[in-house]
């Protein structure tokens, strides 16, 4: 869904993602001279008004119009030098618990006087749209990102540089109301209170799932997981395993299983059937090499009535580290396919052998009630594995040859697949004639194609000796492990036939061929959006990050104890007196400017 409102030629248009809101702006380039930025307020409906914040300033804010009321850093005194912006509510200063319902969003352009200073708002410019803010559904599918930026200012500002996620003493299932830390400002916080702020709308939406079997004594689980090792979610696992109402298919891959030091899916398979009442019951395995689905199956007696599926593993880091999403299908059509795949699985005692069932070469296609909606499930024999990434692949070649083609992608790995579609993801900067905005986390890294060209953007979701210039506060690293444990692409984004590839699948081909995983293709203009905005959130941030990480001199230590005010000046990290950053947005053979059309 989105919303367009227009005065005099400048545009606000106003997208609805996953309890967030991508802005995009437009105008005429006449009207771009002497552009000093958008100031941008945002009034949730009954609440206090508040401008979204820009980190950066002026040189010498004296020199331009400002309101001493308000921080420096709002977009009133800082407008913000970008043609589109995602707000997260919760982020800034709204605390971490924020607020969902009707947003209006007011955007005004704020130009320089002949002498480069800002001059007063001018209300007459200023251009308001209204959306709906919160966790997004569509009919019979609702969706849930984590958060997953812990290399942030907002989660520095809310957790403090030196967070953990969880306590040293390697207790499966600890107390997670206990104290984590304390932020800069001396305020501690529980597990559980940062829990909430990372797992975002992918949390909630497996602890509804999960709570809503636990409280209704007439509905069953099925649950496939790889990673299984979040503390209260297991709690709940354990306990419809005392009535008698789940069964678990857990991986016993090397990594999830080790007879002399039990890892914590060993620990949990050992409470679990201490614990469990028939017909509960646990089984371990992992076909050719993972059991990698990470799926939750509610029934109702014989009859399944709701899915959980994508690409969150439902452990810590699956879920608070990781950026990851969920899909809910409340469709018993879909459903009952899930439930049926499960029980295939469970018969063969979770073998490689399914890739030589009539489930494992089949598309399943839904459009009764749903937008159209394709799964398969593997390991496939490898002609049905190749096929089905064949098809990914062509549709991303048919895109390049469409006028205004685009393809938006978040995938774990671009450099340790094998297959089709990651080679044509990687390769898509390469062509002119299409919009490509992506983003890959790899052990190895991977190469950087800045904006500053028509070719589109590939950055690395795993920056490495990142050290952030003022004003900007340090972020912690990643440490081991994925930022990006993402596996969707988005085709046709504000096309005429947009399609989002999404679940657990890593979209390589060895992974089609002896992993168990679930692969979803969904023909629907607003879900693709929803996951579009994920990755221009996600591109956009570990850009700057990427690009601050070989700016690392420009933070000197030997102005430590000055401002950030002024050790941004020193640094000469401040906002532009000229309209000069607005000229890439008009340039045609400029990424920015495509980008503008596209989205604005």
């Amino acid at each position: 869904m989105s919303t367009t409102k227009q005065k005099n030629g400048f545009s606000v248009k106003a997208y609805q993602g996953d309890a967030k809101t991508l802005l995009a702006f437009n105008l005429p380039k006449a009207k771009s001279k002497n552009l000093a930025g958008f100031t941008i307020q945002v009034s949730p409906q009954g609440k206090q008004p508040f401008f979204l914040e820009n980190e950066l300033q002026f040189k010498d804010p004296s020199k331009h119009a400002q309101d001493p009321k308000l921080r420096p850093t709002s977009s009133f005194n800082a407008p913000i030098h970008k043609f589109r912006w995602v707000h997260f509510p919760g982020s800034q200063v709204e605390g971490t618990k924020p607020f969902f319902g009707s947003y209006t969003y007011t955007v005004t352009p704020r130009y320089f006087d002949d002498k480069g200073s800002m001059q007063q708002i001018d209300t007459r410019l200023s251009v308001a749209v209204k959306i709906d803010v919160g966790p997004f559904s569509k009919g019979k599918i609702g969706a849930g990102f984590t958060r997953g930026f812990t290399q942030s200012q907002a989660f520095v500002h809310h957790f403090g540089l030196k967070a953990i996620f969880r306590p040293k003493a390697k207790e499966l299932l600890f107390d997670t109301s206990q104290v984590s830390g304390k932020n800069d400002a001396g305020k501690e916080y529980t597990f559980a209170q940062e829990y909430q702020w990372l797992g975002f709308t992918a949390r909630d939406r497996i602890f509804e799932v999960a709570n809503e079997v636990l409280n209704d004594k007439q509905l069953h689980l099925d649950l496939f997981a790889y990673d299984l090792n979040e503390p209260d979610f297991m709690k709940i696992l354990l306990e419809l395993a005392k009535q008698g109402r789940i069964r678990v298919i857990l991986d016993n891959a090397t990594l999830h299983h080790d007879t002399k030091a039990p890892k914590p899916e060993d620990q949990f398979e050992d409470l679990f059937t201490k614990a469990a009442k028939a017909p509960a019951a646990i089984l371990r395995g992992k076909f050719g090499r993972f059991a990698h689905d990470k799926v939750l199956i509610v029934s109702k007696g014989n009859s399944a009535v709701k899915v959980l599926t994508g690409s969150t593993n439902f452990s810590v880091t699956g879920v608070y580290v990781n950026s990851n999403h969920v899909l809910v299908f409340n469709d018993p059509n879909v459903a009952t396919t899930y439930a049926q795949i499960f029980q295939l699985v469970w018969d063969g005692k979770v073998n490689v052998k399914f890739k030589q069932t009539p489930e494992a070469a089949k598309v399943f296609s839904f459009s009764s009630g749903l937008p159209q909606t394709d799964i398969t499930f593997s390991p496939h024999q490898d002609a049905d594995a190749k096929q089905n990434l064949d098809n990914m692949a062509a549709r991303i070649a048919d895109e390049q040859k469409q006028k205004d083609g685009s393809v938006l992608f978040a995938v774990m790995g671009l450099d340790t697949g094998t297959g089709p579609v990651l080679p044509a993801l990687k390769d898509l900067h390469k062509d002119q004639n299409i919009f490509s905005y992506g983003i890959s986390d790899s052990p190895g890294g991977i190469e950087l194609y800045t904006p500053r060209r028509k070719t589109g953007v590939l950055v690395s979701g795993k920056p490495t000796s990142t050290k952030l210039p003022p004003p900007f506060d340090q972020v912690p690293g990643v440490g081991i492990g994925h930022q990006v444990h993402h596996k969707f692409v988005v085709c046709g984004f504000n096309g005429k036939n947009p399609v989002v590839y999404c679940g657990s699948s890593n979209l390589a081909l060895a992974g089609e061929e002896v992993n168990g995983d679930n692969l979803i293709a969904i023909h629907d203009g607003d879900i693709a959006t929803v996951f579009a905005i994920e990755a221009l959130s996600l591109v956009d941030h570990f850009d700057f990050l990427d690009r601050s990480a070989s700016k690392a001199q420009v933070a000197p230590t030997k102005i430590k104890a000055a401002s950030k005010q002024q050790q941004a000046v020193n640094a000469g990290w401040f906002l532009s007196t000229t309209d000069k950053w607005a000229a890439r947005y008009f340039d045609p053979n400029d990424l920015k400017s495509v980008d503008r059309e596209l989205f604005g």
